[in-house]
């Protein structure tokens, strides 16, 4: 799910989201660098790879059908919120606004480069041993578009408004909000304009064409009732119209999450073919990083940068642990209220402020717990994969999320394209977590709560699937044999 190559120091042209260089990950005295923040982009690198590959198995920690928040949904937002807090690094000291806002400019178009080549369809990579995109059906949008779009406006703001920021804070308790006061302005006006649209903004009918093969309705125009404003469903929101308008209907994604909701298919939150009776829009593409949504997600990034003005200002850990901690919860606290009094549902699809207040207040808390335990307590040693995987974080992302890796090596494969070492080992493993946990709803449950039994059978049925898999494999290569 994410480009993790960001921004970079003003004296080091190396990019922060992935790594982030020295300067910019030490404390005001320079002498300590602050590792959490590998640790925590590593943390977050390695949960993508893990929704990723094994969401579909295990919907429990899948992206959310619709409403709700699932533990992919937790991805995208530490992201933004962890891009925020090296934005806050990186630009402390700002000599030449024009240079600045040329590697911001240059790095964003970065983004926007890797952002269509990875995920605008031209990579068909693993499942298929070919490349090339359709450009009339191109995804625009995506992860790293979306990252762009909040770096580069946060980005800027720092910049822009350096000079209006004090060395030292003046007394108060909220003297760090009042010395970055224009952040909180640009997050307000954005939360105004996303809010504005979301509710104000009148959806009509709409049509589009079914583009899915495997779809009974393949090549068939279908038609969504709508005629409303203010609604958060899926088929007539705000967010899904503007990107309709904007971006073009071919170009949003064709399997959203919400073909997983219980009006879509007869095993809710299963990747299951939809049901017969299902809603034409279960059929429809939906842009789950487009415009709207997206600009509701700079709040997350203003946010992680308010984290990293912390960080310059403070220089005892328990003042900056008070901080975090406190900002955290009130976030927390913010957008449980918001969903469950039911003024705003969490939504990702939607990136709802509810959503954006709960996911920011995770962050804030899981950033605070590894601080404690890395830059204070100093138990490094523990966490050095994650630190690895964070300062190398774009390099696992193109191979590891991606599947270019796993593309590569199911491209040399045995007198078959499916007969790979990727393919092969994941059909063994997927034939034996289905004789075992499989059945809709109970898979996760049984794992927690028969793990004896589960590993017990475990080399057992591992050598059976196996001896099953060649024994297949020799009955098939008699049979071409013969027929040749």
């Amino acid at each position: 799910m994410s480009e993790i190559k960001v921004v970079a120091d003003m004296s080091h042209d190396q990019s922060l989201l992935v790594h982030e260089e020295a300067s910019s990950t030490q404390n005001l005295t320079g002498k300590t660098r602050l590792a959490s923040l590998d640790i925590f982009r590593g943390l977050t690198v390695a949960l993508m790879i893990l929704v990723d590959d094994a969401g579909g198995d295990w919907p429990v920690i899948a992206h959310a059908p619709w409403e709700g928040c699932n533990l992919a949904d937790f991805v995208m937002p530490f992201f933004l919120f962890i891009v925020g807090v090296s934005i806050a690094l990186s630009f402390k000291r700002v000599s030449n606004k024009f240079d600045a806002c040329k590697k911001v400019g240059f790095r964003t178009c970065k983004l926007l480069f890797w952002g269509l080549l990875l995920q605008g369809g031209f990579s068909h990579a693993p499942d298929e041993l070919a490349y090339g995109v359709d450009v009339t059906r191109m995804r625009f949008c995506g992860i790293l578009q979306r990252i762009a779009l909040s770096y580069l406006v946060v980005a800027l703001v720092e910049i822009f408004t350096k000079d209006s920021h004090e060395e030292t804070l003046t007394t108060g308790r909220f003297s760090i909000f009042k010395s970055y006061y224009w952040h909180w302005i640009v997050g307000g006006s954005v939360l105004v304009i996303y809010l504005a649209t979301l509710y104000g903004t009148y959806v009509p009918d709409w049509e589009f064409v079914v583009y899915d093969k495997d779809s009974i309705l393949y090549g068939k125009v279908q038609t969504v009732s709508c005629g409303v404003r203010g609604k958060l469903n899926p088929p007539c929101n705000a967010v899904g119209y503007v990107d309709r308008q904007v971006l073009g209907i071919n170009h949003m994604y064709h399997h959203p999450a919400w073909r997983r909701s219980k009006a879509c298919t007869e095993y809710s939150s299963y990747e299951r073919p939809l049901r017969q009776d299902a809603p034409s829009w279960c059929h429809a593409p939906f842009e789950p990083e487009g415009i709207l949504s997206s600009i509701s997600a700079i709040l997350s990034t203003i946010i992680g940068v308010h984290f990293g003005h912390i960080i310059l200002h403070f220089k005892e850990h328990a003042t900056r642990l008070k901080h975090w901690i406190s900002t955290g919860l009130a976030l927390l606290s913010l957008g449980l209220t918001l969903h469950f009094t039911h003024l705003m549902p969490l939504n990702k699809q939607l990136y709802t402020f509810s959503y954006t207040c709960v996911t920011s207040g995770a962050a804030a808390l899981v950033f605070s717990s590894l601080y404690s335990l890395v830059d204070v307590l100093e138990w490094k040693h523990m966490f050095l994969p994650l630190k690895w995987i964070g300062m190398n974080a774009m390099l696992v992302y193109v191979l590891g999320a991606e599947g270019i890796l796993a593309g590569f090596f199911n491209g040399w494969y045995y007198r078959h394209p499916s007969n790979t070492l990727v393919w092969g080992s994941n059909l063994r493993l997927r034939s034996f977590y289905t004789r075992r946990v499989s059945i809709p709803g109970e898979g996760e449950w049984r794992i927690m709560q028969d793990w004896r039994t589960l590993t017990g059978d475990l080399q057992h049925g591992a050598r059976r699937t196996v001896r099953n898999g060649f024994h297949r494999a020799a009955q098939d290569d008699a049979a071409r044999r013969e027929s040749a």
